[in-house]
């Protein structure tokens, strides 16, 4: 919403503090990797990522660390949420570039809000 608003910069700490809790940004909507409903989910955390980290692991696996209180959780949330702002930004210049950026934004914003 923001971009559509005419800000072309971000700096906050959302994407890294929201990874040290468990609360992943992906394609299909937000994910508390501490709900149980993750415990036997042994997909990737978000298959459409271009992000090794997002492919590599499972939703499982990373909820087992979170619950574990294990560095590597946060670590690979971290670079989860990160990569994913990189390509939302990215995605929205190329649809800007495009003309096409307002129907993008209308088809992904209430995906990208959704709770899963």
């Amino acid at each position: 919403e923001c971009i559509a608003l005419g800000v072309d910069m971000f700096d906050c700490v959302l994407p890294t503090r929201n990874a040290r809790h468990g609360v992943l940004y992906t394609s299909e909507g937000i994910m508390n990797m501490k709900n149980a409903k993750w415990k036997d989910d042994f997909s990737p955390i978000d298959a459409n990522s271009p992000l090794h980290t997002s492919r590599h692991y499972n939703k499982a696996y990373l909820r087992h660390l979170f619950h574990g209180k294990e560095l590597l959780a946060m670590q690979i949330a971290s670079l989860h949420n990160l990569g994913f702002y990189l390509w939302l930004v990215k995605e929205a210049r190329k649809q800007i570039i495009a003309g096409t950026f307002r129907a993008w934004k209308d088809a992904l914003a209430p995906k990208l809000d959704r709770r899963l």
